[in-house]
């Protein structure tokens, strides 16, 4: 499978906004620690949150083409279907079938919460922060508006409850925030 190496040489090759690059990262955390609570390989899942977003710069105009390009980025490469499919399913383009699928629907919203609470918090970080305060964030709708949160609540659909989903996604963060800048 490729490296994480060439995945982040491929993302610094296809984004130039720091922020997206950081979401990505953010998103391949939360992935590599679901994979763990699932037993889930930790370097696919990880590998489909970090590459997953390859083309959102391409396709602000055409949403209905953002995965598909990415897929077309990635066709090359050695990475399997399933990585394949759930960058593909989380632009909602096909059915969420596996555990991986329905992880990186969740976790792709769910990081915009958090860093819209960081930046809010009055200690402007991750590790000031708790899950409480997120969500309570989480039922502002008119708060991080763009964070879908009917996709955030789908973690459901992994089995687990909102607060763990957060808790886990924030933890995840929190394990990564100097590369965040939070």
């Amino acid at each position: 499978m490729m490296s994480r190496e060439e995945a982040l040489e491929l993302v610094e090759e296809h984004l130039s906004n720091r922020n997206l690059i950081k979401h990505v990262l953010a998103v391949e955390a939360i992935m590599r620690a679901l994979a763990r609570k699932f037993d889930g390989d930790e370097k696919a899942w990880g590998m489909a949150g970090l590459l997953h977003d390859l083309d959102y710069e391409r396709t602000g105009d055409t949403p209905e083409k953002h995965g598909y390009i990415t897929v077309e980025i990635l066709e090359d490469s050695d990475l399997s279907e399933e990585i394949k499919h759930a960058i593909l399913a989380h632009a909602g383009h096909v059915e969420r079938n596996s555990l991986m699928d329905k992880a990186i629907y969740c976790s792709d919203p769910v990081t915009g919460l958090i860093v819209a609470s960081a930046l809010m918090h009055p200690t402007k970080s991750l590790s000031g922060m708790d899950t409480d305060f997120v969500q309570r964030r989480f039922k502002e709708k008119r708060f991080a508006a763009g964070a879908d949160r009917d996709a955030i609540s789908s973690c459901g659909d992994l089995g687990m409850e909102l607060q763990d989903f957060i808790e886990l996604s924030l933890n995840a963060m929190n394990g990564i925030s100097r590369q965040l800048g939070l």
